[in-house]
C-alpha cells in the first residue's frame, strides 16, 4: 500500500440526522404498513463526504450550518468524534437541525425525503472565511444541500488560493452559472446526469458522447457514477469506464457519499483521475454491503487493511 499523504480538504456542505426504514414494500396513499426495522444515524451529503475523506487520512474541515436543537448538538459532536475540524459550524437559533426521512426496500434501493432545516442557513460569508483562514487548503468540495451561492462563494475563494473544487450537484438541480464558473470537477449520477444532460447537450445515442458533450458545454472535468458499474470519467476530452467491485448490496444508501469524499481525497493525493475513481468504486463497494449511511463506510483500520491504494500518478 502506497504511504498517504497529508492533504487539506474543506467541505461546504450539509449535515443531516438520517431516519432509516427498512420495508418489504413502500405504502400506496392512504395505507399503512409494518417495517422490518429503523435506524437513526448521521447524515447529510457534506458530511458523509467530509467523514469519507478523513477515514482516509484527509485532515478535514466542515463548513455548515445546524439548528439549536439536540440534533444540532449531536451532529457536531459526531463530526469532531472523526476527527473534523468544526470551527467554522454555526448553531441557528428557533430552527430545526436538517433531517432526511429514508426508505429501503429489500433490494437495497432508497428514497428519501430532504428537510434542509438550518442547511439553508449557511452563508457565503461563512464559506469565503473558512477558505481563506484554512491553513492549508487542498480541494474544496461542494454539494446542492445549501445554498448554491454559498458554495460558489467557498470555490471562488478556493481559487484564489490555487485550490481544486469538486462539485457533487445532488439532489438535482439546474447549476448555477456562478458556481459552474468556479468549479473543476462535477460529479453526478446517473439521474442529476441526465437533468445535466437535458439542460445543456442535445440528445445523444450513447452516454459516453453525452458524457463529453456535456463536459465541453460546462467547461468541467466530469466523472459521472454508474452504480454496480463503478463510474465514467472525462478528464480530457476522452471517457474512461472504471469498474466497481461486484458485492451484494443490502443498502445504496451513502455509497454515492462515499465515492465522492474518496474520489475527492485521491485528487488531493495527486492521484491520476481514473485511479481515484478506482478508490472511490473501492470505497462505494463496501459501503452497500452495510446498512446505515456513515456506519456503512470503512473505518480507517479498515481502509490500512482492505483498500489497495493505486499509485501515484
Amino acid at each position: 500500500m502506497a504511504q498517504r499523504q497529508q492533504v487539506a480538504i474543506i467541505v461546504v456542505g450539509s449535515t443531516m440526522i438520517d431516519m432509516m426504514t427498512y420495508v418489504e414494500r413502500l405504502p400506496t396513499a392512504g395505507e399503512t404498513v409494518v417495517g422490518d426495522r429503523f435506524i437513526q444515524g448521521f447524515g447529510g451529503k457534506g458530511a458523509n463526504q467530509a467523514v469519507m475523506a478523513r477515514r482516509l487520512g484527509a485532515d478535514v474541515v466542515m463548513v455548515t450550518s445546524v439548528g439549536d436543537d439536540i440534533f444540532g448538538e449531536m451532529t457536531i459532536e459526531n463530526l469532531a468524534r472523526e476527527g473534523i475540524d468544526v470551527t467554522p459550524v454555526t448553531r441557528v437559533a428557533g430552527v430545526s437541525s436538517g433531517v432526511a426521512p429514508i426508505w429501503v426496500e429489500p433490494d437495497g434501493t432508497n428514497r428519501i425525503i430532504v428537510v434542509p432545516g438550518a442547511n439553508d442557513h449557511v452563508t457565503a460569508e461563512q464559506a469565503e472565511r473558512a477558505v481563506e483562514q484554512a491553513p492549508d487548503v487542498d480541494v474544496v468540495l461542494g454539494q446542492f444541500e445549501v445554498p448554491q451561492a454559498v458554495t460558489a462563494a467557498g470555490f471562488a475563494a478556493a481559487r484564489r488560493r490555487g485550490a481544486m473544487t469538486v462539485l457533487n450537484p445532488a439532489p438535482a438541480a439546474a447549476v448555477s452559472p456562478h458556481l459552474i464558473a468556479v468549479t473543476d470537477w462535477l460529479i453526478p449520477n446517473e439521474v442529476e446526469f441526465a437533468h445535466l444532460a437535458a439542460a445543456s447537450a442535445d440528445d445523444h445515442s450513447a452516454i459516453d458522447d453525452a458524457i463529453t458533450a456535456v463536459a465541453r458545454a460546462l467547461g468541467v472535468r466530469l466523472v459521472v457514477t454508474l452504480g454496480a458499474d463503478g463510474a465514467a470519467v472525462c478528464g480530457d476530452g476522452e471517457v474512461i469506464r472504471v469498474a466497481a467491485p461486484r458485492v451484494h448490496a443490502v443498502d445504496t444508501t451513502g455509497a454515492g457519499d462515499a465515492f465522492v469524499g474518496a474520489f475527492t481525497y485521491g485528487l488531493a493525493r495527486g492521484l491520476a483521475p481514473e485511479a481515484a475513481a478506482e478508490l472511490g468504486c473501492q470505497c462505494a463497494s463496501i459501503s452497500v454491503t452495510r446498512r446505515g449511511t456513515q456506519t456503512s463506510f470503512p473505518s480507517s483500520n479498515e481502509l490500512a487493511e482492505v483498500v489497495e491504494m493505486p499509485p501515484d500518478g
